[in-house]
């Protein structure tokens, strides 16, 4: 009866402690507002808008351009990736792509969804879409997983007949994720995040020969190498207490009824 009690009380505990710990690892709100979402894409990896995620970005382009944009991603995070292209009135068949790509400008595989799709003649709109695998802590340096740090998006059509090149269309881009928890933690991590290259400076910036390099300025809202702790931790001590717990059990249920250890002398 009293392992029970202790048994209970310790569970109230610990459940009482993965709460805040499981609430603390959940995806923060996306912003509902896109008063400052980018309303234009770079042309380039070197030019690419950045984004935050949760923010809808629009651009408007002509057939044939490439359109770049940037978003942080963070460790133990599977990023989603969604493009919606807005087509001209008349048009033939044309196929669009988005690809995703690293810090490191190695392209990502999608998981699944539409990341290349045929548009008819005169549709309106093409979606498309891509799931990306979840950002890993650390990885070898063979390996190519996603690492934490800046990605890149890549809208760009792949198939249009010559005809169909330089018509106007326009684009939305939106980037959201989810916290894969503990179930993708690993035992290692980055010094520091995949950020590259510098920003583009003015002119008087250049000629200031003191001024420092500024890498990108987006990151994620709590911080690079938030997803540090994950649920693992609770489950792992979840599964120490228990063992303890039916250690002592086991125990107290071999030993039997207490008894004297030695008969005293006389008796």
């Amino acid at each position: 009866m009293r392992i029970t009690r202790v048994l209970s009380t310790t569970l109230l505990m610990l459940g009482q402690a993965v709460a805040p710990a499981v609430a603390d690892t959940s995806p923060s709100p996306s912003a509902s507002e896109d008063g400052g979402a980018p309303t234009q894409a770079g042309t380039s990896f070197r030019t690419a808008t950045e984004i935050g995620q949760g923010q809808t970005a629009t651009a408007s382009a002509s057939t044939g351009d490439y359109l770049y944009w940037s978003f942080p991603a963070d460790a133990g995070r599977r990023p989603t990736v969604k493009a919606t292209v807005k087509l001209p009135d008349t048009h033939a068949a044309e196929t669009w792509q988005i690809d995703v790509y690293d810090g490191l400008r190695r392209r990502q595989a999608c998981q699944y969804a539409a990341q290349t799709r045929t548009a008819a003649a005169n549709a309106s709109t093409v979606e498309l879409a891509c799931v990306l695998r979840t950002v890993r802590g650390w990885s070898e340096p063979w390996a190519n997983d996603p690492l934490p740090g800046t990605y890149y998006i890549r809208l760009s059509v792949v198939d249009v007949p010559t005809s169909d090149l330089g018509l106007p269309v326009g684009a939305e881009v939106r980037v959201d994720s989810k916290d894969i928890g503990g179930s993708a933690a690993v035992d290692g991590a980055l010094a520091e995040p995949l950020v590259p290259g510098v920003a583009v400076k003015s002119q008087d910036d250049e000629e200031d020969s003191s001024a420092s390099a500024v890498l990108s300025g987006i990151e994620p809202e709590d911080g690079w190498a938030s997803g540090w702790w994950s649920d693992r931790w609770v489950w792992t001590a979840i599964g120490g207490a228990l063992a303890a717990l039916a250690g002592v059990g086991g125990y107290t249920l071999t030993r039997g009824p207490g008894r004297p250890s030695r008969v005293p002398p006389g008796a």
